[in-house]
């Protein structure tokens, strides 16, 4: 049953199921990870139609209660965000232990992460892309695509673009594996000091590709990530395009305040 009668008012019908159904998660009578009961059994609980229904658990996504999976239903959330610390991440500290940025952060958070490989081989430089490397657009650059996850569950995924110039005589880069401390200790082995990285973030709704990559409910938000990691000479020796489900991760910015 309801957890309190849902009445007639001024507001909404599916606003009313929405709060009612968001009290009794935070209440914990539907707990982390729990099913939320299906729409038949919502339009019997609530005598609506199930137009009302389907209103009533978007608003719940939309605010992050909830999570659903294509063919197996909605569920309570669960995972709370890795917190990303990009003053932290890219130590190089960590390279030397063998630890690429994101195995890194993903260790601290207490998940347990994991990578696919989509792809590794030679494209065409995305307009975006060559600009920042300073490359011609639709000259060959190497581009490494990745998908990421956190207890099984995918939270990201990222392609790396680096110039031919400098990727064709690094054979650790073509590998799925780089080895330790990722891509960035491979590059600095080869005499690429990285100085300095810079990001570019902007939030917006998830493509339908995006959505099923990374296994978000239709009109959740993702970051649009695009970081550049700089030499000591100044020059980009790759950009990461990066898609990154909004609600997985808070990113915590340092820096100094003088000039």
């Amino acid at each position: 049953m309801a957890s309190s009668e849902v009445s007639s008012s001024a507001k909404a019908k599916y606003l009313q199921i929405a709060d009612d159904l968001a009290a009794q998660i935070r209440a914990g009578a539907l707990s982390a990870g729990d099913a939320v009961p299906s729409e038949t059994e919502l339009m019997e609980r609530y005598g609506v139609a199930s137009g009302t229904v389907r209103k009533a658990v978007a608003e719940l996504r939309t605010t992050q209660l909830i999570e659903t999976h294509h063919g197996k239903g909605s569920f309570v959330r669960s995972r709370t965000p890795v917190q990303r610390k990009s003053s932290d991440r890219f130590r190089r500290s960590h390279r030397k232990a063998g630890k690429a940025a994101y195995l890194a952060e993903a260790e601290q958070s207490g998940g347990k992460p994991s990578v696919n490989v989509l792809f590794i081989g030679p494209v065409e430089a995305p307009e975006d892309a060559a600009e920042r490397l300073s490359v011609p657009v639709g000259s060959q650059v190497l581009a490494r695509k990745r998908r990421y996850f956190r207890d099984g569950i995918p939270t990201e995924e990222a392609t790396s673009f680096l110039p031919w110039d400098i990727a064709k005589d690094i054979p650790e880069l073509f590998a799925e594996n780089p080895g330790g401390g990722g891509i960035y200790a491979r590059l600095e082995d080869h005499g690429h000091t990285l100085a300095e990285f810079t990001e570019t973030v902007r939030a917006r709704l998830a493509t339908k590709g995006e959505a099923s990559a990374l296994a978000l409910s239709p009109g959740s938000p993702v970051l649009h990530l695009v970081r550049n990691a700089i030499t000591e000479e100044g020059h980009v020796v790759e950009v990461c395009d990066t898609i990154m489900a909004a609600d997985q991760f808070i990113l915590d910015y340092r820096f100094p305040a003088d000039d």
